[in-house]
């Protein structure tokens, strides 16, 4: 296995590399100009000019690639925000731990609500219950992630006043404190809960589908014929199965709740990594933006291969080649 992990990291080598260049050179057909939150209305054609040479931004987008990532690779440096005037790595890092915690509170609503309803919407099969888990699933399908959450928002942050409509902390609350670590709590709740309830449709429906294919099994018919419990052939046969590729799949969820949280950071105003993507987008901070991506695309790749490795040590029957 060591082998396989060893030579899936070779080749994730060319694999950035490609994508490195394909977002760069992409980056430069953004319309706008990257220049826009530096210049103004009093901003002359010589100063323009001027700035567009500091940054150089006259030069071929090959070039500009070559040094960009001559400073990744040899300083560990990813650029200089346009519109911050500050190192990108400090903007990303000032808000990559409030996306961490929201994704990492979101996983655990995920599995919390879509791990019951799964085994529920199994157990009570075209039933009442199952009929329900299952229009919750198709409604939760349809509804976009933008306007759950402004409803959300809505009722409990505007209307019922249960939880902040903005930010991922109160101001007066004093760091290090109790005090300071509900008052994060409390930001993120609503923004968890809600992204929760979209992320749980997969899970509900690989766990509902799965339990019902172990119960007509082979070897659960013959442990039922030489008088298991059923509560034992259940847990123990059953759901324990079933319950191995949802496990091995969190490396997954969690990166895809990384990406995903650019909308729900973006309308409750939260401000982590995808609150800064859309607003660098926006003001055109290529820096920033193609930072940005580069980190949600090596996530992604990585949690690909941390999910096979999880699936192989759970169920050692399973292996990759």
């Amino acid at each position: 296995m060591w082998k396989t992990i060893l030579r899936r990291v070779l080749i994730l080598i060319p694999q950035l590399f490609v994508l490195s260049v394909l977002i760069f050179f992409l980056a430069q057909f953004m319309p706008g100009d990257a220049l826009r939150g530096m210049i103004g209305p009093d901003t002359t054609p010589e100063q323009y000019a001027i700035l567009r040479q500091i940054h150089r931004l006259d030069d071929p987008w090959y070039v500009q690639y070559g040094t960009w990532m001559e400073g990744i690779l040899a300083r560990g440096d990813f650029g200089r925000s346009v519109t911050h005037k500050r190192p990108v790595t400090d903007i990303i890092g000032e808000r990559m731990m409030n996306t961490v915690r929201l994704s990492l509170l979101t996983t655990l609503f995920t599995y919390i609500i879509a791990i019951p309803l799964g085994i529920f919407a199994a157990k009570k099969k075209d039933r009442f219950i199952d009929k329900s888990i299952m229009f919750y699933t198709f409604l939760a399908l349809s509804m976009p992630t933008v306007v759950f959450s402004i409803i959300n928002l809505f009722i409990f942050g505007f209307r019922l006043r249960w939880f902040p409509v903005r930010g991922s902390v109160d101001a007066m609350a004093a760091a290090g404190t109790l005090e300071h670590a509900v008052s994060r709590l409390h930001h993120l709740v609503l923004p968890a809960v809600t992204f929760a309830l979209l992320s749980t449709i997969s899970i509900i429906y690989f766990l509902r589908n799965e339990i019902i294919d172990y119960d007509a099994s082979d070897f659960v018919t013959t442990a039922r014929s030489k008088g298991v419990p059923e509560n034992k052939v259940y847990t123990g046969h059953i759901l324990r199965n079933a319950l191995l590729p949802v496990a091995g799949n969190a490396g997954l969820i969690i990166a895809g709740l990384f990406t995903g949280s650019i909308f729900i950071e973006s309308v409750f105003a939260y401000p982590g990594m995808g609150q800064l993507f859309v607003t660098s987008i926006v003001g055109r901070d290529f820096p920033v933006v193609n930072t940005l991506i580069m980190f949600y695309a090596i996530l992604t790749v990585v949690s690909y291969l941390v999910t096979d490795i999880l699936i192989t040590i759970i169920d050692p029957r399973i292996h990759i080649k």
